[in-house]
């Protein structure tokens, strides 16, 4: 069934270690989203970052946050 001659990963892993998983991802997303606003009031639109606004509207999206709101309080 198992190699003998390798390590059992199968018993790799950590049983009572419980982390979030998230952390700051959402607070991370706002700054993202604020910064790239800043970068494209400085730049213009450009195919990166309309790429990367793209990216993080996605994730805005499903955190259910609305962009309008975001400020650059």
């Amino acid at each position: 069934m198992w190699l003998s001659s390798k390590r059992p990963h199968y018993l790799n892993y950590a049983v009572n270690n419980k982390r979030v998983n998230s952390s700051d991802k959402v607070q991370s997303t706002i700054k993202h989203y604020l910064r790239l606003q800043k970068r494209i009031a400085f730049e213009g639109m450009t195919k990166w970052l309309s790429n990367a606004q793209e990216i993080v509207l996605k994730k805005l999206k499903k955190y259910g946050i609305n962009p309008n709101k975001l400020t650059n309080a």
